[in-house]
């Protein structure tokens, strides 16, 4: 079937369908870090470095970071920049990546809006060389800067796509109705998805041009275009076992739609808002023109600004793996979209009071997402009973120690669902014993406690959990 006739298949489904036989399991939203608050909170992001950290971004212009625990109390300041950046409205710091070597190299890259004159930069820092949760602000070198005639419609994701280069979303310069006609007008950046090579400069550029690039060393067109016809992609996502490219574009007056980006494509803005004529209002020409995915409109039901999200790969929603879980800014819904060679669904998960800001996944391919007027943090859960079985949450759970490596002190934190004895275990490389940390019976609950190595030497320890038959083990590094 063509892909064409795949569109006309699912854009009869209604957003606020909620009819969907192959989810009957009950999706339950919780706080990831119920101890921790931002402050306009707009991406969240992993380093990949298998630290097993979170990264949020907050739009004044501070890249906040800790370690992936429930229980953990205080974030530290990864980057601040405030001063650098043009904040409020749809300005600000919008978006951070990381280099896929990170672990090796240390070098991310943030986009956000400068003024006088008023631009989106596009810019690559550095780690710290003696502390991983500190960046250099010093060590900042610009690779690309765009200026923005209105103060919205900035875009604002930057993101690694499988192929190594970095990809980064531009809206179509402000204003309405994209009085430039930015979005068909392939000499600008502006209305694009642009797609880079940072690990090489060409000529003045410090970055170079992918050579299959759409429109590479083409009069008139800038080589750095991957799509086009955009009005705003504020956040964008790629599916890594499909390398399928999601994009959610912010509508106009109407229409708020979800496109899956290919090289080359022309995604209709502003002569089409979704899948309706704009300018002109009708009989508009659509040769050409690639269509959404999905639709919806402009009502309590469907929303009024696209939040783009991820494709499921987690474990604690497992009926919603395969699936695109998105969010409407100012409805507070939340979608889940699945598409087939010959069939789509789109389901309402729930309808929340949240200001649904961004997504972002951690290293474990688990789902988050941000509440930007509270500035919390939420993931999902789910309970009940799916088209594969029962589904059973885990009663026992055992966090990643925070900090590590640490010296000389870690807190170890745990879940119990159900009043139990917990035994855990402190044992060095060669699988010595070398302290019992807890041996109690304990109530339902997170606990925290503090490990001190003050009286050991350098090196790798792990620590064993024990309650009823459950046992995890994991590693933590002391270093002195």
């Amino acid at each position: 079937m063509k892909a064409a006739q795949i569109i006309l298949i699912f854009l009869t489904i209604l957003v606020s369908s909620c009819s969907n036989p192959d989810v009957k399991a009950q999706l339950k939203i919780v706080g990831a870090f119920p101890n921790l608050t931002f402050q306009q909170p707009v991406d969240i992001q992993n380093a990949g470095d298998e630290t097993n950290r979170i990264f949020v971004v907050e739009q004044k212009g501070v890249i906040k970071v800790f370690q992936n625990n429930p229980a953990v109390n205080s974030p530290k300041i990864f980057l601040d920049i405030s001063n650098r950046v043009l904040s409020g409205g749809e300005q600000g710091l919008l978006g951070l990546a990381f280099h896929p070597n990170y672990k090796d190299n240390g070098f991310f890259f943030i986009d956000y809006t400068a003024a006088n004159p008023r631009r989106t930069i596009i810019s690559r820092f550095k780690v710290s060389n003696t502390n991983l949760d500190i960046a250099d602000k010093n060590s900042e070198s610009v690779l690309l800067e765009v200026a923005q005639p209105f103060s919205n419609h900035n875009g604002g994701q930057v993101s690694f796509g499988p192929d190594g280069y970095l990809y980064v979303s531009f809206g179509d310069g402000g204003s309405g109705g994209d009085p430039d006609n930015n979005g068909q007008n392939l000499n600008t950046l502006l209305g694009s998805i642009i797609r880079i090579d940072i690990n090489e400069s060409s000529g003045n550029l410090n970055y170079s041009i992918p050579p299959d690039n759409p429109f590479v060393n083409q009069n008139d067109k800038r080589s750095e275009i991957y799509a086009y016809g955009l009005r705003n992609t504020w956040r964008f996502s790629f599916d890594k076992p499909t390398g399928k490219l999601w994009a959610a574009d912010v509508g106009q007056n109407a229409w708020e739609e979800i496109d899956i980006i290919k090289e080359g494509g022309n995604y209709g803005w502003r002569i089409m808002e979704g899948l309706h004529c704009f300018n002109p209002s009708t009989g508009c020409n659509e040769n050409g023109l690639e269509k959404p995915v999905l639709e919806y409109g402009h009502n309590s039901t469907g929303g009024y600004s696209i939040t783009g999200g991820f494709v499921y790969r987690g474990q604690n929603a497992p009926s919603f793996i395969n699936k695109y879980i998105y969010a409407d800014f100012v409805s507070g819904n939340i979608w889940a979209l699945q598409l087939s060679d010959t069939s789509a669904s789109n389901k309402l998960l729930k309808n929340t009071n949240l200001s649904i800001s961004t997504f972002g996944i951690d290293e474990g391919e688990e789902l988050y997402f941000a509440d930007y007027s509270a500035g919390k943090i939420y993931k999902f859960e789910e309970e009940g009973v799916s088209s594969v079985g029962s589904l059973i949450i885990p009663k026992f759970q055992l966090f990643n120690n925070y900090p590590n490596p640490f010296n000389p002190t870690t807190q170890i934190s745990y879940r119990i669902s159900e009043s139990s004895f917990v035994l855990i275990n402190i044992f060095n490389s060669l699988g010595e014993l070398v302290q019992t940390l807890i041996n109690d019976y304990k109530q339902p609950g997170i606990y925290n406690k503090v490990f001190d190595g003050t009286n050991l030497t350098s090196g790798l320890y792990t620590y064993q959990f024990i309650s009823n038959n459950y046992i995890e083990t994991k590693k933590m590094l002391l270093l002195k």
